[in-house]
Order: structure tokens, then C-alpha cells, then sequence
């Protein structure tokens, strides 16, 4: 086999685990020269996305692509926030414009429009949802209050607890929360 045919499969690999995404980084880690993917990119194997990130077009797209690319953008830390974390679940019925994402420290990556950048302080409890960090479901629809209409929020309060999105306890202190 040719070296570019077993650096393209590895590529191929990681892409398939990180909704077609493959960072610099983690090519290197798995073995594959960081000078390679520029090669695999004029070749038409890989889209250069951004600095360091590349996508595998072959990657069939879902609905998380955009969410993805988003986080893999702004780096590592990085976590859905707020709005994001409902539009990622289908709640309260919002389509934000952007996904806002969350560091934990002092961020300036270039990013396009369609990511806002927050920094949040603190240990802010994260989880991970289809394989990407976000905020909890419990947090973000508390962190929304006054951002999007009570009923809407207590409405996806209830989907998220039928879901299975919610634990009992966070279902009860949203619900107190969203009393306020």
C-alpha cells in the first residue's frame, strides 16, 4: 500500500468519529505528517476547512456537522452554550443565527459568522452529547431565562424530561428556577 493511500485511510477514520472533521492535531497524534494533509487536500481528498482542520467530503453530512465544526473551530475547552444546546436538542423552539460556544478562558480565533464566542468563568459542569461538549440541558435552559419567552423554556423543560435529557433533580430545580 501506498503511504498516501494508508494516511488517507487514517484520516478517513478519524473523520468517521468526528462528524468529517480531522484537525491537524489529531492527524498528527495518529500518526500522519501534519505536511500530508495538504497533499491529501490538492489531491481532493480532504477540504481545507480552517487553519488546522480539515473536512472528508466523502463523510456523509447529519445535523451536528455545523455544531462540530464550531467547537473543532474555537479549539479546545470548547463547549456548546445557552441557545446552542437547545437548538442541538430541537427545544423551545429556537434557531439561533449562530452557535455560541464557550471557553473557560481568553479565546480570539478567527471564527465565521456563524459561531459566537462566550467566555464563561468558572467550572461550569459539562457533559458531552453526541460525541460534543456542551453545557448541560438543565444549565442552558436556565442560563436562556430572559432570552427566551418563560412558557417556551417551561414547555422544553417537560420535552427534555420526556426525552430523558433531564434527571429528576435538575427537572425540579429547573422548574424552581424557571418560577423566578
Amino acid at each position: 500500500m501506498v503511504a498516501g493511500a494508508k494516511y488517507r485511510d487514517i484520516v478517513r477514520e478519524l473523520a468517521l468519529d468526528h462528524y468529517g472533521y480531522v484537525s491537524t492535531k489529531e492527524a498528527i497524534e495518529a500518526g500522519v505528517p501534519a505536511v500530508e494533509l495538504p497533499k491529501l487536500a490538492a489531491r481532493g481528498g480532504l477540504e481545507n476547512v480552517a487553519y488546522g482542520l480539515y473536512r472528508v467530503p466523502e463523510v456523509p453530512p447529519t445535523r451536528y456537522d455545523q455544531f462540530a465544526e464550531a467547537l473543532l473551530r474555537v479549539g479546545e475547552g470548547a463547549y456548546l452554550h445557552g441557545e446552542s444546546v437547545l437548538a442541538f436538542f430541537g427545544l423551545a423552539d429556537v434557531n439561533p443565527r449562530r452557535i455560541k460556544v464557550a471557553v473557560p478562558r481568553r479565546a480570539r480565533p478567527k471564527l465565521p459568522s456563524f459561531v459566537e464566542l462566550a467566555q464563561v468563568r468558572g467550572g461550569a459542569p459539562r457533559t458531552v452529547y453526541e460525541g460534543l461538549a456542551a453545557q448541560r440541558v438543565a444549565d442552558a435552559l436556565l442560563e436562556c431565562r430572559g432570552r427566551v419567552e418563560t412558557e417556551r423554556l417551561v414547555n422544553a423543560t417537560k420535552e427534555a424530561r420526556a426525552e430523558g435529557l433531564l434527571t429528576t433533580a435538575e427537572w425540579q430545580r429547573v422548574k424552581k428556577g424557571l418560577k423566578k
